[in-house]
């Protein structure tokens, strides 16, 4: 792990062993993934984008105090009760937002939503 992924932590410590289960799953199944940190995402991409990893910036009613939202697109909504919001930035791209509190919440339903954001980010 690289020290501005580490940094990117500092304010939310707890969150980085989160993080690190994430980040590995990504590595294991995209070795040739791009991980890119900026001030308030973490970018994971092959082609382009596929998911995305921040930290709140301000408290979100219903949510805990201290989580990792997972990010990713598709190409059309997912309904399920853990995605805390979806909006569509443009037709037919859908970007979704998952709340995970712990390293167990990296499990085989989200990846197997990233591993469809992945297939869609190398069809744009």
């Amino acid at each position: 792990m690289e020290l501005n992924e580490l940094l990117f932590f500092d304010r939310m410590p707890r969150m980085l062993p989160v993080y690190e289960t994430l980040r590995n799953e990504l590595a294991q199944r995209y070795p040739q993934m791009k991980i890119t940190v900026g001030k308030t995402q973490i970018s994971f991409r092959s082609r382009y984008i596929f998911a995305m990893a921040s930290l709140p910036v301000r408290r979100i009613r219903g949510c805990p105090d201290e989580f990792l939202l997972v990010s990713f697109g598709l190409s059309h909504r997912l309904e399920d009760e853990r995605i805390l919001r979806a909006v569509e930035p443009y037709p037919n791209r859908w970007t979704h937002h998952v709340v995970v509190t712990g390293s167990g919440e990296i499990d085989s339903r989200l990846m197997r939503w990233l591993e469809e954001a992945h297939q869609f980010s190398m069809t744009k």
